[in-house]
């Protein structure tokens, strides 16, 4: 088959490698697409991958063509939760399935997503229904990345999570005393967990960015003008402080991962507030002492994100299942002639396989502006 292969750090061939072997707990999914993450920007061309050679890709989707275990799912579109838990480790006992700590992933750790076919164990499938595009089920793993961030700060629930209509999800049953929310970075999952936070129902949302397209993407999910603060034309801190009447915020979400947008969110939250911590670190961290001191002095609670739940092929109530009955949800409101957002429209390129190497580029050296790209078969 064909595959991008990561030979060693900056050299990724367009090659042909051998078919997948399956074992009988496994499924051989062709691929129908796969987006590039942030993170393999790192990967491919500055730290490498955990064992090489490799096929990178973690966001993918696709059909499968051959299932021993499960006959059934043959010819059925799945969605893939790219790690690969041991189920052995406390962790994994306790179903904290992406806190393994023995854990296997594919696109780091084993080939995945930028290939013809990829095996994936029966377990990680998610089957996808019909109303769902395939860009949408391919979009599911960095959708869940922000539901399970929204899920740690208790701004969205599983259980009941649409309303009569069917048409919004319900917020927490504490979402009365998050009056203010921002969320800082606006790159795919940034985005992401400002459409969720949209379809929740929380109106005191304010994003913050410094590009054109993310301005579009947030009024095409209906944010005001007001509530958009790009920081090439103001200043975050001064700008929240004066758009929440001098309080600051409830709950930041910060998507970057850089000190000086760490200190950012310290500043910009209000007593007793908290900030959760979404974007991968771009290099060491540090803080200046009066940042810490208001960390302290304002009692602030920081918090962690990593990966998504996710309780197997069989499973219920976790980041996959409530990601994908939201995006059934607006599939179907689409269907009927209604504006909302759907995942894939935040996709800006597509490329083959064999091209997807000017997708990286761009990514690399921003040289235009994008969301996400896609990679498609």
């Amino acid at each position: 088959m064909k595959a991008q292969v990561l030979y060693e750090i900056g050299n990724l061939q367009y090659s042909d490698i051998k078919m997948p072997d399956i074992k009988e707990d496994e499924a051989l999914v062709k691929v129908s697409a796969c987006g590039i993450c942030g993170s393999d920007i790192p990967r491919v061309f500055k730290t490498g991958a955990h064992n090489m050679p490799l096929v990178p890709g973690h966001e993918m989707a696709g059909v499968v063509e051959r299932c021993d275990s499960r006959p059934d799912l043959v010819g059925k579109r799945v969605g893939i939760f790219p790690l690969i838990p041991c189920k052995k480790c406390p962790q994994c006992l306790a179903h904290n399935y992406e806190m393994c700590e023995n854990y296997d992933y594919l696109g780091s750790r084993s080939d995945g997503g930028y290939a013809e076919y990829v095996k994936a164990p029966v377990w990680n499938l998610l089957p996808i229904p019909d109303e769902v595009e395939n860009d949408d089920a391919a979009m599911l793993e960095p959708m869940c990345v922000a539901v399970h961030a929204l899920r740690l700060m208790n701004l969205i629930r599983i259980d009941g999570n649409t309303d009569c209509d069917g048409d919004a999800a319900i917020g927490s049953c504490d979402d009365i005393k998050y009056k203010n929310i921002a969320v800082c970075g606006l790159g795919t999952i940034g985005l992401l967990v400002a459409l969720f936070l949209k379809d929740a129902g929380y109106q005191n949302v304010f994003c913050i960015g410094n590009k054109d397209i993310q301005r579009k993407n947030l009024l095409n999910m209906g944010y005001e003008p007001g509530q958009i603060i790009d920081i090439r034309e103001a200043d975050a801190v001064a700008e929240l402080q004066k758009r929440t009447g001098g309080q600051g915020v409830d709950v930041y979400f910060e998507c970057i991962g850089r000190s000086e947008n760490y200190e950012q969110a310290v500043s910009c939250v209000a007593p007793f507030g908290q900030i959760m911590l979404v974007g991968n670190p771009a290099s060491d961290m540090s803080l200046p002492r009066n940042i810490y001191w208001k960390i302290l002095r304002n009692q602030l609670t920081l918090r962690g994100t990593w990966n998504s739940s996710f309780y197997g092929i069989d499973g219920k109530g976790d980041d996959w299942r409530y990601a994908l009955d939201r995006l059934v949800v607006w599939s179907k409101l689409r269907a009927e002639g209604k504006s909302i957002m759907l995942p894939h429209d935040l996709i800006t390129h597509r490329f083959s396989l064999k091209d997807m190497n000017l997708g990286l580029d761009i990514m690399r050296n921003k040289s235009e502006e994008y969301v996400k790209v896609m990679v498609e078969s």
